[in-house]
């Protein structure tokens, strides 16, 4: 990192509160999200979608913490209340020991600069009327006014190469670029400030398996480098496997399980972690055929009683149809949200 670089980013720090090594870099506490989709005003109660229910999570600083599970399962939503894009209904986030949430649109700038995205779609997330110079250059000039035009530049010219992108493409559009070209376009955009914590919602997932490594490599690279922190968010957990320091398990809007990335994959506790984890395709014939997940994901507006998964685990009880698991730590510092787990029934 530039002495330049590392000037803004400690001059950053200190608005938003000194940074305290032994202090998690981003908290999520007990968050909930309902999204009210309105309905007939004759109607008693008004259909509510509940994308989050009771979700904590820590995350390092330098890690690469990852979020699983199928679509629709909170993933994104948590990553937009994180990223101060929604509000949550209850609960609260924290950045660098300072609660954020709660703060004003002024009072929360500091923290827009420490905090950067990178989205899904690298065909939509670039405004296709700006050239790629433009688009670098705005959150630069935004966030650090007082550079000259010759050092915004220079800024530009080195983050796009270190990505792997060529300098020259400055005067092209996106439309000229293909979509792995645009997602290491949309990773340079969001070094651009010098950020401390990254989320990247399904960043490979619109790109052609091909081209999907490079750009993995490209965040791999750049987290080690800059010293970034990841909030990664993915479906795909072979990619998890290879990128994650740790990972969160998701289903219907709440955390089933959080452990380290080694000993997730070795030892899953959670039933929905281990059937997630069978899906991966296998070397030999004899593994390639995972168990069956019986019925479908109930729909968030009516979450059933109890644990949500326990209408589809092999291993339920009527305490799991009524009773809601609470996380309980295991010896190797995992977290599971399970009563089977925790009796021991599996």
């Amino acid at each position: 990192m530039s002495e330049a670089a590392a000037m803004t980013r400690d001059s950053g720090r200190e608005s938003g509160g000194a940074p305290a090594a032994d202090r998690p870099l981003v908290e999520a506490r007990h968050v909930v999200k309902h999204f009210d989709l309105g309905g007939h005003f004759l109607q008693r109660e008004r259909p509510t979608v509940k994308a989050l229910n009771d979700v904590s999570i820590t995350i390092r600083r330098g890690e690469a913490f990852c979020l699983v599970g199928e679509s629709g399962c909170g993933k994104s939503t948590l990553a937009r209340v994180v990223m101060g894009l929604l509000d949550p209904t209850d609960g609260e986030i924290r950045f660098d020991g300072t609660r954020i949430d709660a703060l004003g649109h002024r009072a929360r700038k500091p923290f827009h600069r420490r905090m950067q995205m990178i989205f899904q779609n690298p065909y939509a997330s670039l405004n296709p009327r700006r050239t790629v110079q433009q688009t670098l250059e705005e959150p630069v000039r935004f966030h650090f006014p007082k550079l000259s035009d010759a050092e915004v530049k220079a800024k530009v010219e080195q983050v796009m190469v270190s990505v792997g992108n060529d300098p020259g493409w400055g005067n092209r559009y996106p439309h000229e670029f293909s979509g792995g070209q645009r997602q290491r376009i949309s990773i340079a955009r969001a070094l651009m400030v010098d950020p401390d914590f990254v989320v990247a919602d399904e960043p490979i997932s619109a790109l052609d398996v091909s081209i999907q490594a490079q750009v993995l490599n490209v965040m791999m690279d750049t987290r080690e480098r800059l010293d970034l922190t990841y909030l990664f968010i993915t479906h795909d957990l072979s990619v998890v496997r290879h990128f994650g320091s740790r990972v969160g398990v998701m289903y219907l809007g709440t955390l089933c399980e959080l452990a380290d990335t080694k000993t997730l994959f070795e030892t899953p506790r959670h039933p929905y972690t281990r059937i997630l984890l069978s899906a991966i395709p296998r070397v030999t014939t004899e593994e390639m055929q995972p168990p069956g997940l019986p019925g479908e994901v109930p729909s968030a507006m009516n979450l059933p009683s109890g644990c949500v998964f326990h209408d589809r685990c092999p291993l339920a009880n009527a305490r799991c149809s009524a009773e809601v698991p609470k996380p309980q730590s295991q010896a190797d510092g995992t977290l599971v949200a399970c009563h089977a787990v925790e009796e021991g029934r599996g």
